[in-house]
């Protein structure tokens, strides 16, 4: 197995940096990445800190700085110690100084400011939070997406990650014995997905999480024909009101956020007319 000591070093939050660096390791197996995180280096001082650090870990070292002398003293610690540095977003940035006409403007954390977006991306996360499993059914209208489906089939942990990303979303759970609100069929604004998995993902999902409270697996939650049946339940009811329909089975809850953003922008740009329903 490939060893290697990988730093991270941000003048911001290194937010960025990291997302960059977890896609790239995705498509390296075998490796064991000691991950150095080193974010708000905006001083020589906080550097030559770290420079201690790299020598007693030596790797790769990727950067996002945009003050030029901080960049530079890093750049040239690394030449004189031998270890490899790449300013992680320079491709990016200079295609788009070509493209717009203009220079990058070099503001650490710029991306982070408590902008009029900013404020939305909180307002969303509160609405999420409050209307999580069925609750507030009475404000759904002012929801952005209306995530449905039975029991575990990843709608919180889906919506949580959508309200990060500025959007503001409602989930309800479908349970056979106990329909859901009226009001969930007469939104007009939001659109309403339903969330659906295979049975036998939902089962071995139902029993882990019975498992880790303590509770007995064989229970009607868990069992597969009472599964089988919810499923076959909350399908009819996506396809009797014509919404589209994300299988979670083999998708991260990234890969469904995606997929549940693009059925949005579809939505939104046909002013709420309905979309392609059955499943994406």
């Amino acid at each position: 197995m490939t060893r290697l000591n990988l730093h991270l070093v941000s003048d911001s939050t290194g937010e960025t940096l990291e997302m960059i660096a977890k896609a790239a390791l995705a498509q390296f197996d075998d490796a064991d990445i000691r991950r150095h995180f080193w974010p708000m280096v905006r001083s020589r001082q906080h550097l030559d800190r770290i420079f201690g650090e790299l020598a007693a870990h030596p790797g790769l070292v990727l950067f996002t700085l945009v003050n030029p002398e901080t960049r530079a003293r890093l750049e040239e610690h690394c030449r004189q110690a031998g270890l490899p540095a790449v300013a992680a977003l320079d491709a990016v940035n200079d295609a788009l100084e070509a493209q717009l006409g203009q220079e990058a403007q070099g503001r650490p954390g710029r991306q982070h400011t408590m902008d009029e977006a900013y404020f939305a991306r909180v307002e969303a996360i509160q609405f999420t939070i409050a209307h999580d499993d069925g609750i507030g059914w009475e404000n759904w209208e002012q929801a952005d997406i209306v995530l449905a489906g039975v029991s575990r089939s990843s709608k919180t942990p889906t919506s949580i990650y959508l309200a990060n990303r500025g959007y503001k979303v409602a989930n309800i759970p479908l349970v056979v014995e106990s329909p859901p609100p009226a009001a969930l069929f007469s939104l007009r604004r939001p659109l309403v997905v339903g969330l659906t998995t295979a049975p036998e993902r939902l089962v071995q999902i139902r029993r882990n999480r019975l498992l880790s409270l303590n509770e007995s697996a064989e229970t009607s939650y868990a069992d597969s024909d009472r599964v089988n049946d919810e499923l076959r339940f909350a399908r009819r009811m996506f396809a009797d009101n014509g919404w589209p329909v994300i299988d979670v089975t083999r998708r991260s809850i990234e890969e469904t956020a995606a997929a549940i953003i693009r059925l949005y922008q579809e939505h939104d740009q046909s002013g709420g007319d309905a979309i392609m329903a059955g499943p994406v």
